[in-house]
């Protein structure tokens, strides 16, 4: 599949759950995001955001690392940028189609899944516009205001936050 072309939805579903059934056991929290997510007929990438399991590790166990086993997972598949241990991975799968991995944690979780659902132009028009009037800054996906450091949940926590009404992903254009 080259960067262009685009497959349809049922395909992209189905290798974005195969993608998410490998790596469910390594993580606290998975969810397909991106067009996916959104319900678009046709599909350029996969688009997962997730919160890996923890261990602990070091002589004495008193080091906290990302599950090992997730890093197997995302590492076994073809690399374009990012690291299995980062924020961030680019892969490709054996089928040739572009996966996106956004990892986070439970305190910006509702942030990234919207952001990552998109559409593009929804993040960016809607939501980092209000954020944007309302005082909020993005840094490294967490927000922030006045000093403050504000924990996003889940989504609808996000869209309070903001002051929005609730937009089903679908809707989201």
């Amino acid at each position: 599949m080259s960067k262009t072309e685009k497959i349809p939805y049922q395909e992209a579903r189905r290798q974005a759950l195969i993608v998410s059934d490998c790596l469910r056991p390594h993580c606290q929290r998975i969810e397909i995001a991106g067009s996916i997510r959104r319900k678009c007929a046709m599909v350029g990438d996969i688009e997962i955001v997730c919160i890996p399991k923890i261990t602990n590790g070091g002589l004495f166990g008193d080091d906290i690392e990302r599950d090992h086993n997730f890093c197997k997972v995302v590492d076994a598949w073809e690399q374009v940028k990012g690291k299995s241990t980062g924020k961030y991975a680019q892969r490709i799968l054996p089928s040739g189609i572009k996966l996106d991995i956004f990892i986070t944690d439970d305190t910006c979780w509702g942030l990234i899944l919207a952001i990552r659902t998109g559409s593009a132009d929804f993040s960016h028009n809607v939501l980092a516009n209000r954020w944007s009037r309302l005082g909020y800054k993005s840094i490294e996906g967490v927000l922030h205001r006045h000093e403050k450091q504000f924990v996003i949940k889940e989504e609808k926590d996000l869209f309070d936050l903001l002051g929005l009404d609730w937009v089903e992903p679908e809707d989201r254009k």
